[in-house]
């Protein structure tokens, strides 16, 4: 039986991860709930944890992807930028699903093992 085979994109500033998988998802679920905190939650984080994540992000890109609203009601949300990063990785994560179905792919997966020996 062969092994598991999945891609993912992680794309680096410098050393750190400036976006994945795990913070796609975090931008995501700002998007939807409008709060770092209710996203974490969404997520099964802490929201220190959450917070540090999108401080990050917000460090690793020209501007911020992640804007705070402070007024009547705390919040936050998505810049023009911090959306347009959210699609780009999204369709990225598209086309590695494609290339997960492509030849090289299917013979690397056919040659994995499906554990290490031991």
């Amino acid at each position: 039986m062969a092994g598991r085979f999945k891609l993912k994109a992680q794309l680096y500033s410098g050393d750190a991860i400036a976006i994945g998988p795990g913070k796609a998802d975090l931008l995501g679920a700002i998007d939807e709930t409008g709060s770092i905190s209710a996203a974490a939650r969404k997520l099964g984080m802490s929201y220190r944890r959450g917070w540090l994540l999108v401080d990050t992000m917000n460090r690793c890109w020209s501007t911020p992807l992640v804007e705070t609203v402070v007024g009547g009601r705390k919040g936050a949300a998505l810049s023009d930028l911090g959306r347009q990063v959210l699609a780009d990785y999204r369709a990225l994560e598209e086309q590695l699903t494609e290339i997960e179905k492509g030849s090289a792919a299917v013979r690397l997966r056919k040659a994995l093992g499906a554990t290490p020996p031991t």
